[in-house]
């Protein structure tokens, strides 16, 4: 049978949908998204990662056109859109992973998708077929007409909003935000959230590690330096810059243990006797590091707040 654009819209008229509690369409809404990615130049490969702005999307269409009375997962309809017989999307799984796909177990959680899975992509004459804009709107039309009916104008709309650059730039602007405990309920939009302060920190601190100064980003934008909350953002639900670091993963691991903090001057402290350490040179030991200034961020207004590194030495008693 030849794949060719009449295919894939009877394909379309055939995704499954969850039905209980109210019709959730969320194969539908999930397909929106990805087409989205490649309207907006985000995704040029058919590789298509579990990536922010693919949340961001999945949340802003799932929360404008579901009429379902719970909220679903991404991860439900990115697994359960590949395990038809005659599926047109596909997932890619992570090298040694691949027995957990093959068996058919079930990745049903988003944390379950991203530890097996590298990331989803179509077949290759969809993925052709969505290069041409004019078949692109065919097939969002299709998705609307099948499960979204009088909701085109609505869509097109959607269509315009860049939802995780939005989300990234107001929070640059307002310099970050606490939230309450019913804001970060929502796994999706936690990630999301996370996501947009660890790019806007990075971008702050040039991504570079505050404290050892190291900066690697791969040749995909792909970086190292983690967005390290001073106070935890679990118990203080704070993310303003002022409360952040830019770390890379080992520093960031050891300032969560309070291997080493920070002080008033924003000098390295790294208390005695809290770890051993045999580093292949002298130079990269941790305690080399004491004294030693950290790198700050190029706004003012954004270095580390003094009350926050304050809370993290006395709660890890360094003096």
């Amino acid at each position: 049978m030849s794949k060719d654009l009449s295919h894939y819209i009877r394909q379309i008229h055939k995704l499954r949908v969850n039905k209980v509690g109210g019709q959730a369409p969320y194969q539908p809404l999930l397909l929106l998204s990805l087409i989205e990615l490649v309207e907006q130049d985000i995704v040029i490969d058919n590789c298509f990662a579990i990536s922010p702005e693919l949340i961001s999307i999945f949340i802003k269409y799932r929360d404008r056109l579901s009429n379902g009375y719970y909220q679903a997962d991404l991860a439900q309809p990115f697994y359960h859109m590949s395990k038809k017989d005659d599926a047109f999307w596909h997932l890619e799984p992570k090298p040694g992973h691949e027995e957990v796909l093959r068996s058919g177990g079930r990745l049903n959680t988003l944390k379950k998708l991203k530890d097996n899975v590298l990331y989803g992509y179509f077949d290759l004459e969809l993925f052709e077929i969505l290069q041409n804009r004019i078949y692109r709107t065919t097939l969002i039309s299709t998705i609307i007409d099948q499960w979204f009916p009088g909701e085109f104008e609505k869509v097109k709309e959607l269509l315009q909003i860049h939802s995780f650059e939005q989300l990234r730039l107001r929070l640059k602007e307002s310099g970050g935000a606490i939230y309450s405990v019913e804001d970060v309920k929502d796994e999706l939009v936690n990630e999301v959230r996370d996501a947009a302060f660890r790019k806007n920190l990075l971008i702050l601190y040039d991504q570079r590690c505050t404290f050892c100064k190291l900066r690697i980003v791969s040749m995909f934008g792909e970086n190292i330096v983690d967005g390290a909350h001073i106070k935890p953002f679990s118990k203080f639900r704070d993310d303003h810059y002022t409360n952040g670091l830019a770390l890379c993963k080992n520093h960031h691991w050891a300032f969560d243990r309070g291997w080493f903090g920070i002080d008033q001057d924003y000098q390295v402290i790294v208390p005695h006797n809290r770890f051993t350490e045999e580093p292949p040179e002298a130079s990269m030991s941790m305690y080399n590091f004491h004294g030693e200034r950290i790198s700050l961020p190029i706004q003012e207004d954004a270095y580390p707040s003094q009350e926050a590194l304050r809370w993290h030495r006395e709660a890890w008693k360094i003096v």
